[in-house]
């Protein structure tokens, strides 16, 4: 055999075994062969929210991760009023009814997002001032829109975002122009239109203690006028090094005794800089090139503080799983992230567990392997 043969062979099994290192990387091979879905699923749904292009399944990558990756699915933005519902008369359900037919083929519950928002709204829901047409559009969108997806998807959030800080009633559109019983109204609405559909309650900061008691009152409300709620939502938009996780037990702790489910229902962790927590989309930052330091990547230090965080997160959604039923990730990868444009647009930010490249960071592989560890072990919380 002649030296150039020699050589052409060594270059050819270079290639295949890169080729099929990359191949792993994006499909899975040997250390994604069993995803986070399948990892969890003696203990809770895992979810993740997917825009258009990956409810259309544009992005074959993307795809096979989600298929790999989860059993449940929330859409981003398509089925809130303003894309639904976006005239009088006019329902869009073009996008709505394919998350739904994806779900199906795909054996994925899906969670309709959401029903009632003081956030999102049509333009001419806004600009109706009498209250009796008020009261008429909030009944036909909730009617119409819960009762199409009857039996089509597994659950709602009913109403999103309802409370302020302090456990208040926001003042909102829905506040103003039908009272404080307006919650409990949706989830009657609602009840009656999917009666085998499950509702729940939605919001962010609901784990910390003040907007928690207001959150259990709104609760007690709705059971207290004999209307059906399943479950809460707590939504998960917490910041790097900051994860509140006495907060969150004792959350998981309040809810369930009342009876409810608990889902976490957009995780992610930010690691970009931010001077207020939570996530009401009415609030902005000015930008400077401070505040969107990781444009190249993260720092070491930086990708494992985030994986701790990740880490003792699920380690205390293990310890809770009798309660919890499931945690949706609020996107697939990075460069998918809400938190990119804001408080602030136009940023590079990393909160999720897959890069931009899909491929699994070091906060992915900490969360799987708690599934490896001894019983004794994940007691250690």
């Amino acid at each position: 055999m002649t030296i150039k043969w020699v050589l052409t062979g060594l270059v050819a099994v270079v290639l295949m075994s890169t080729a099929c290192d990359n191949s792993k990387k994006l499909t899975g091979g040997n250390a994604l062969s069993a995803g986070l879905k399948d990892a969890y699923k003696k203990d809770f749904l895992i979810g993740t929210a997917l825009n258009t292009a990956q409810i259309q399944e544009k992005d074959s990558t993307a795809a096979r991760l989600i298929q790999q990756q989860f059993n449940a699915i929330t859409p981003e933005n398509i089925m809130k009023a303003e894309i639904i519902h976006p005239q009088w008369n006019v329902y869009n359900f073009e996008l709505a009814d394919q998350i739904a037919a994806l779900g199906k083929k795909q054996g994925m519950k899906v969670n309709g997002h959401t029903l009632i928002w003081h956030s999102q709204l049509p333009s001419f829901a806004r600009s109706i001032r009498d209250i009796d047409s008020f009261r008429t559009f909030f009944t036909n969108h909730i009617s119409t829109v819960a009762g199409r997806y009857e039996g089509k998807i597994a659950s709602w959030d009913v109403v999103n975002e309802a409370l302020n800080e302090d456990g208040t009633m926001r003042k909102s559109i829905f506040l103003d122009k039908l009272g404080p019983d307006f919650v409990t109204e949706a989830f009657r609405l609602a009840q009656k239109a999917a009666p085998t559909t499950e509702l729940y309650y939605n919001d962010y900061n609901n784990e910390q203690p003040a907007k928690r008691e207001g959150c259990l009152r709104l609760i007690r409300k709705i059971k207290e006028a004999g209307v059906r709620i399943d479950g809460v939502g707590i939504q998960g938009h917490w910041h790097i090094g900051k994860v509140p996780l006495k907060d969150i037990e004792e959350s998981i702790l309040a809810y369930s005794a009342l009876g409810l489910k608990v889902m976490f229902t957009e995780l992610d962790i930010e690691v970009l800089p931010r001077n207020f927590s939570g996530a009401d989309v009415s609030q902005r930052m000015d930008n400077n090139p401070t505040l969107n330091p990781y444009v190249n990547g993260l720092p070491d230090s930086v990708q494992q503080q985030l994986a701790k965080d990740y880490e003792d997160l699920f380690r205390l959604f293990l310890k809770h799983k009798d309660k919890i039923t499931r945690v949706t990730f609020w996107g697939v990868n990075d460069g998918q992230s809400w938190l990119n444009g804001w408080p602030v647009r136009g940023r590079t930010n990393h909160p999720l567990l897959f890069d931009r490249k899909n491929l699994p960071k070091p906060a992915y592989h900490r969360v799987m392997n708690l599934k490896n560890v001894a019983p004794e072990e994940k007691k250690a919380f």
